[in-house]
Order: structure tokens, then sequence, then C-alpha cells
């Protein structure tokens, strides 16, 4: 072998480490590459999976709400329909109390509504037919007790039960629906109360 020889075995020996240098260099790159990829697409479909984890909890607390506040929903309108029967069947029961407890019941609202000066009182043709027969005489005493008076008109004012009064043009309406309504808040608290606690 001719020195030239050795030098070109000895340059292609060197070329080829150098290559196979660099191809084991490449290689590791290309394997480090490929793992951090690996890692990233990892995180990335981690990051994916509890985000769409996070959505369907979010999703399910959303319907279990909306679920709830459905629910909810038709309690109290089922509580409102029975406390309403329960308002009516009351008021039901106070237009038809015996007559004598009627119509003490609506001399203590006289008593609490009538004014100081001259007066007319309405009552319903039907409460008028079943008056008790001292019942003008404890209308007038109460008028007179407070300063005034009152006359018994038989005039139809379209009243169920109670009383209407007026004075001068103004009427003070004491008819069992215009309690009930003008209380219909309290007696509802009250008959929740009573019914649902």
């Amino acid at each position: 072998m001719t020195g030239l020889e050795k030098m070109k075995n000895q340059i292609l020996d060197e070329a080829k480490s150098l290559a196979e240098a660099k191809v084991s260099d490449a290689e590791n790159q290309a394997q480090e590459i490929l793992e951090a990829a690996k890692a990233e697409a990892a995180k990335t479909a981690a990051g994916i999976s509890q985000k769409s984890e996070a959505d369907v909890a979010n999703y399910t607390e959303r319907i279990a709400s909306s679920i709830d506040l459905q629910r909810r929903t038709r309690v109290l309108s089922a509580k409102q329909e029975v406390i309403a029967e329960v308002l009516n069947k009351a008021y039901e029961k106070l237009k038809a109390m015996e007559t004598a407890d009627y119509f003490a019941m609506m001399m203590k609202i006289l008593d609490k509504y009538v004014l100081a000066q001259a007066g007319e009182i309405y009552f319903s043709q039907a409460d008028v037919n079943r008056m008790p027969a001292d019942c003008r005489a404890e209308i007038e005493k109460i008028a007179k007790a407070k300063g005034g008076s009152l006359k018994i008109c038989s005039q139809e004012k379209g009243i169920e039960g109670g009383f209407v009064l007026a004075y001068g043009g103004i009427e003070e309406n004491c008819t069992l629906r215009a309690m009930f309504d003008a209380k219909r808040d309290e007696l509802s608290d009250e008959a929740h109360r009573l019914l649902f606690s």
C-alpha cells in the first residue's frame, strides 16, 4: 500500500467516522425531538381530557340545577294552589256562618270602621233578609257611640257578604271579599305556616 492510498484510506476512515458521528447525533436529536413531541402530545391530550371532564361536570351541574329549579317551581305552584283553595273555603265558610255569629262579626267590623258622622250602610239582600231583629238597633248604637248615625239602605250594591259604609259619597268597602283581598298576603303566609311548616 502506498502512502497515497494510506492517506486516502485514513481520510475515508475519518470521513466515515465523522459521518457516523453526525448520523448518530442526528438520530439522537431526532429521538429527543420525538420524545418531546410525544410528551407535548400527552400533555395536550391530558389538557383536552381535563377540559372535557370539566365541561361534562359543568353541563351535568347545570342540568341538575335546572331540574331542581323546575321541581321547586312546581312545588311552589302546588302550594299556592292549596293555599288559594284553603282561603276560598275559609271565605265561603265565613259567608255561611250561623246568623248570630255572622252578625256578631259584622258588628265588630262596623265598630272598627264607623265614622262620627251621618251615613248609610248597605248589606246584601240576603243579609238584610236574615238580619236578626235586634241588629238594626245594634248598628244605630255602635254609630251613636262613635258620634254618628247610620241608615240601613236597601239599594243593591252587588255585595255577597259584609257591608259598605257611605259617608257623603265616600264609601268604605267592608265586604268580606274586600277584607279577604286586603289581608290576602297575611292570610296566605299564615296558611303556608300552618300547612307546610
